[in-house]
């Protein structure tokens, strides 16, 4: 019973029209109680998303009426974080990559590991935190921290890290962080919703400007760069011309799960992407973390099933009507992956059943809802039905997820196009940008 009626409960949790409720909720009460447009941002010095954030925030405050409160973290939780080691090595590769698309102070470094430095750092910073002056100290320190050399960059810290002021401000700000429901830095948390970093700025950009809290007029949301114009910059390339463009680009490999909605959004992008521009997709599956005996608190997957509808809505994807296809329904779909392979009905049917089990509520472990993912996948049930107990997928599987890791990535989706390898459907852009510099060399090298 309560696998069937869970589609329907995520589909009301997601909808449109509880998110405009609650908003209602929240500014009825602010405007009762007189209460400003308030800001919590939550920041963490060795995490490099928090340096980006910093860097923005001074053009952003002077965009809006808002007030800011700042706060400061140092320890994370770990059961939020299954390979943290490896979250924070690509963590600084892609935050290079991010920093050059919106022109910000980023050069890529090994991740920071002096304790005593991040802790003077985070002294700096907690007792920062209540200054008019804010920002200049905040953006100063991480500066130091992440561009200038040792040991000259520990010039101006705190050496009171050990204050009992300031380990009481810390331990509040970190029982904060996690009672308003959350886990990374570089957060943002205004009325009842959570932002993270550059990639969701957009999110709240438009939610402000909505509000009337702009003080231009005219203000658009500006963090958009990571998908506006996606696919538009050139035109479907005709059947004769194809075979030319893949010799122009590289293949391109999708490291994808069956259960990850964020990994739903990134394959419905590579899949277009990939046609648009005539190049070869690779798609490697792999297993769910929780099927790798790995814990995701609640915490953690509300926040990713919220911000995927966020995300989703944002693209034009349909989703919340999610069957979770947890244990058989993924093991079926991946039982029948080579099938579809050989069937040339790869794309087709891993959409078909992402799509079914992300905003249809079709339950894929059933015999009903799989039939009909896989008819309207071109495929013929009658062979597919035989090879749902197959287990040979588990050998290549365990293979796609040591590929995975070997690049650096961490978590799906991840994408790996020549030398270069992006963490997210929010990346896709860069790698578009990517296939559009290969595409203009070799125009380049032909004229």
């Amino acid at each position: 019973m309560k696998s069937i009626l869970m589609p329907h409960i995520a589909a009301a949790l997601s909808s449109d029209s509880v998110k405009q409720a609650k908003r209602k909720a929240f500014e009825l009460t602010r405007r009762i109680k007189r209460s400003p447009h308030e800001l919590h941002v939550f920041v963490r010095i060795d995490d490099p998303y928090s340096y980006l954030l910093i860097q923005v925030l001074h053009a952003f405050v002077a965009r809006f009426d808002i007030e800011i409160n700042y706060h400061t973290i140092l320890n994370v939780q770990d059961d939020m974080y299954p390979k943290l080691e490896m979250w924070h090595e690509h963590a600084s590769y892609d935050a290079a990559q991010l920093a050059k698309l919106y022109q910000l102070d980023f050069t890529e470094k090994s991740p920071l590991k002096d304790r005593q430095l991040i802790e003077q750092a985070t002294a700096t910073l907690l007792a920062a935190e209540n200054r008019s002056d804010y920002l200049n100290v905040a953006e100063e320190i991480f500066k130091q921290v992440w561009e200038s050399p040792l040991p000259e960059s520990t010039s101006t810290l705190s050496t009171q890290h050990s204050g009992s002021t300031l380990q009481y401000r810390l331990i509040q700000n970190e029982q904060l962080l996690e009672k308003m429901g959350h886990y990374l830095s570089a957060m943002i948390y205004y009325g009842g919703e959570w932002y993270w970093g550059l990639d969701r700025l957009d999110h709240l950009e438009q939610r402000l400007i909505n509000l009337d809290v702009a003080k231009s007029l005219n203000d658009t949301v500006y963090f958009n760069r990571t998908y506006q114009g996606f696919c538009a910059s050139l035109p479907n390339h005709r059947k004769q011309n194809r075979s030319k463009n893949k010799q122009k680009t590289k293949p391109l490999t999708l490291y994808w799960s069956a259960r990850s909605p964020y990994s739903y959004l990134g394959l419905e992008r590579a899949v277009l992407l990939a046609k648009h521009y005539s190049i070869t997709l690779d798609i490697k599956p792999v297993l769910p973390m929780m099927m790798r005996n790995m814990n995701v608190p609640q915490t953690k997957k509300m926040y990713i099933f919220l911000d995927t509808k966020r995300e989703a809505a944002k693209l034009g994807i349909p989703y919340g009507k999610v069957a979770d296809p947890l244990g058989e329904a993924v093991m079926r779909c991946y039982a029948l992956f080579d099938y579809a392979k050989r069937e040339n009905k790869r794309d087709a049917f891993l959409l078909s059943f992402a799509r079914g089990v992300n905003s249809e509520g079709i339950r894929a472990e059933t015999d009903t809802g799989m039939k009909k993912l896989v008819l309207r996948a071109g495929l013929d049930w009658n062979i597919a039905q035989p090879l749902l107990t197959d287990e040979s997928w588990k050998t290549w599987v365990d293979s796609n997820l040591d590929d995975m890791y070997a690049l650096g990535c961490w978590g799906v989706p991840s994408f790996h196009y020549g030398d270069r390898h992006y963490w997210g459907q929010d990346r896709i852009g860069l790698l578009e940008q990517d296939i559009l510099a290969d595409l203009s060399a070799a125009k380049a090298y032909l004229s």
